[in-house]
This record gives C-alpha cells, sequence and structure tokens, in this order.
C-alpha cells in the first residue's frame, strides 16, 4: 500500500509543471475564438507535423510515441476526402527540443502541430509557434495550458467531474462531498467539481484533504465520517486513482462505518484500470466514468490487426488528434481555431468528442458501475454532444 502511495503522482505528471506553463501560457497571444485563421487546405496536401518523445530518458517514452504514432497513422487512412502528409519529430521528451523542432516544422511548410506528449513541452510549443498561425493539439491533459493556439487532447477533470455530477444530481445524489489529497492534482480535480456542482441543483456539504501519506489518509477518517453524518452527504466524490490512496479509502471508509449504500462513492478516475481494483470492497456500488466502451473496443480491436499488437492507453488521444484534423479540413478547408471547433464531435477512438473554444476538449463517457467486481455500464455514452454537452 505505501509503494501505491508513493507512485500516486505518476498519472498526474502532466499536471506537476504549472509554475512553468502558467508564465509561459501568459506569453501567448489570443484565444482560440481570435486565433490564428489557418491555412486554405482545401484541395491540397495537409502538412501535419507531429512531435512525439522519441529518444527520451524516460523509460516507455518510446513505446508511448510509437502507439501514438500508429494510433494517427490509422486515422489518417480512415478518414476520406482528404490528403495529409505526416512528418514525425522527434522531441527526447524535452520541452527545450519540441519548442525547436515545433519551429522547423512550421518553417517546413507544417499546417498543424499534434503533440507534444506533456504540458511543458507542449505549452513551450505553443509559445514558439504562437505567431505562425499554427495551431497545436497537444496530447496533454492540464487545462492550464489551454488556449490561445494550444489545445488540450487528454482526458481532463474536467470533463470526468460534468458527466458524473451531472449524472448524480439525476439521480438525486445531490449532496456531495468531495475527498482530494492536499497536492496540485487533488487540488485541480476538486476544483473541476466545484465548477461542475455548479448550476445542478446539488450542494457541496464539505471538501474533506489529506496530507498524501498513509498517515494523512488515516488522519482524514474521523473528517470524512463526521461530516457525512452531519451534512447528510449522500455522494462521496474521490478524486484519487488506483495507484494512490484509492485502495487505502476504499478499504478503511467502510470499516469507519460509511454506509456505501447511503452514501453513493464515486470516482473521479477510472476505477477499471487496473482491473484488481474492482475487486475492492468500498467500491462495490460505487459510480465512476469511463470513455464508449463500444468505441474503445472497436479501435483497440482495428489497432491490433493493423500493428500485430495491442495499443498503450495514450494511443487514442493521437488518434483522435489526427481525427480532428482529417475531419476538419475535410469539412471546413482550414484548420484555425474556429474551423477546429466549429464540429458538434469527431469520431474518436473512444467515442464522440469536440475541442471548446478555452482549447479544452469535451468528450462524450458512460457511467459505470461496480457491480460483483465487475464493471457494468449503467448509462451509457451518448452518440452525439449537445449544447450542454451530455
Amino acid at each position: 500500500m505505501i509503494s501505491a502511495l508513493r507512485n500516486f503522482r505518476k498519472p498526474f505528471r502532466l499536471l506537476s509543471v504549472l509554475a512553468l506553463t502558467g508564465l509561459l501560457a501568459a506569453c501567448q497571444v489570443g484565444n482560440p475564438t481570435s486565433g490564428p485563421i489557418g491555412p486554405r487546405v482545401s484541395g491540397q496536401t495537409i502538412e501535419v507535423a507531429m512531435l512525439l518523445p522519441y529518444g527520451s530518458a524516460s523509460a516507455g517514452d518510446d513505446l508511448v510515441a510509437r502507439s501514438l504514432e500508429n494510433a494517427a497513422r490509422m486515422a489518417m487512412a480512415e478518414v476520406q476526402g482528404v490528403e495529409i502528409n505526416l512528418t514525425v519529430y522527434n522531441t527526447a521528451g524535452n520541452a527545450a527540443q519540441a519548442a525547436a523542432v515545433a519551429q522547423q516544422a512550421v518553417s517546413a511548410g507544417a499546417d498543424v502541430i499534434l503533440g507534444p506528449l506533456r504540458s511543458d513541452a507542449a505549452a513551450a510549443v505553443g509559445v514558439a509557434v504562437a505567431r505562425s498561425n499554427i495551431n497545436v493539439l497537444s496530447f496533454s491533459n492540464n487545462t492550464e495550458i489551454a488556449g490561445g493556439n494550444v489545445f488540450v487532447l487528454g482526458h481532463t477533470f474536467q470533463n470526468t467531474a460534468a458527466r458524473v455530477v451531472n449524472y448524480a444530481a439525476t439521480q438525486g445524489r445531490n449532496r456531495i462531498l468531495i475527498l482530494h489529497a492536499r497536492n496540485l492534482a487533488g487540488e485541480v480535480a476538486r476544483d473541476a467539481v466545484e465548477r461542475a456542482v455548479a448550476g445542478t441543483g446539488a450542494t457541496i456539504t464539505g471538501r474533506v484533504s489529506y496530507e498524501f501519506s498513509q498517515n494523512g489518509v488515516v488522519a482524514a477518517l474521523p473528517t470524512v465520517m463526521s461530516t457525512v453524518r452531519s451534512t447528510d452527504t449522500n455522494a462521496l466524490i474521490m478524486t484519487s486513482d488506483a495507484a494512490g490512496a484509492l485502495p487505502l479509502f476504499a478499504q478503511l471508509l467502510p470499516e469507519n462505518g460509511l454506509d456505501t449504500e447511503r452514501t453513493r462513492v464515486i470516482g473521479l478516475t477510472r476505477w477499471d484500470v487496473p482491473p484488481q481494483t474492482l475487486e475492492l470492497s468500498g467500491l462495490q456500488g460505487g459510480w465512476f466514468a469511463l470513455p464508449d466502451p463500444q468505441a474503445a473496443a472497436s479501435f483497440n480491436a482495428r489497432y491490433s490487426a493493423a500493428n500485430g499488437s495491442t495499443p498503450h492507453i495514450l494511443a487514442a488521444i493521437g488518434y483522435d488528434a489526427m481525427r480532428a484534423v482529417a475531419e476538419t479540413a475535410a469539412s471546413q478547408g482550414r484548420l484555425g481555431a474556429a474551423d477546429l471547433t466549429a464540429s458538434s464531435g469527431f469520431n474518436g477512438a473512444n467515442g464522440v468528442f469536440r475541442l471548446r473554444s478555452d482549447g479544452t476538449n469535451q468528450r462524450a463517457m458512460a457511467i459505470a458501475q461496480v457491480q460483483n467486481n465487475q464493471v457494468a455500464v449503467i448509462d451509457p455514452a451518448p452518440r452525439r454532444l449537445g449544447p450542454a454537452g451530455f
């Protein structure tokens, strides 16, 4: 358990560089609604630059890069009516190198940039090409860097919180307690839930934070339980994942008296990764959001057939980025920010999604319940995004 807690920051490493990216983002010009109009691409080959962490010193980065590239090439082949030339640039997982090769790509005639992977590099790239009328569709999930010419395509707390909170409110689970780590990731997640609650008719009954350690988790339990009892809380949203404090809370909260039927436990992360998480007794009956299972299964099958291997979990983002570019070019004839955000929904690897004018993304997601250690979809992912997104 302690080793799992120590690894908690790893899934959120894209969120660990706000001090740098906030400064860089402040240097960006304009916003997506008034940003680059983009080149006219109808009737010509679209030059797409893809910035990937090949050559990185970080273990596994080459595998991620290969999977992202393979998925992007799949999307190229699947969209009709548009000609795309893809050039891959190696970033070595380094922000400075990413900015340098982005400038090289622009000089070589790139119409749009896909990537890079992490938020520090994406912010640096955005600044490097801000005056070039080139948009950057990064693979980051850090909404702090979104805006100007930078989009983030990773799955965000903002999107997940909107889905689970709206669903909870419609089911009468409208008195919500937020349980989050006292660190950057936890605070970003808390803020996402707070924004999602606004306008739903739900009420936040409290916010309990904990120091990220085993002792910190244990110390938070009395506060959680007293808040649940004194406020008639009927939904407890936990922001941690299986690599963090989630397993410990799932064990200790019921042992300390939490009635998980009266107070529905809701996750802001995927509980089916790894699958063993579904066996935790405190999560039985709980809800969490996940990408459209049918769309994800179809993408995984197509990827495996084309490449002879299973895709990395991030591969879908590479597919989506290329899909957004190809569909926009085919329908709009331009790749400006207004064009990229005009779609009511792209056909993504994990279901329908769209790019928002603030540089973030909106994704259709399913609501799942843990039943007998298995995932049961209780509210399917929408096939289209309405005005409010769900």
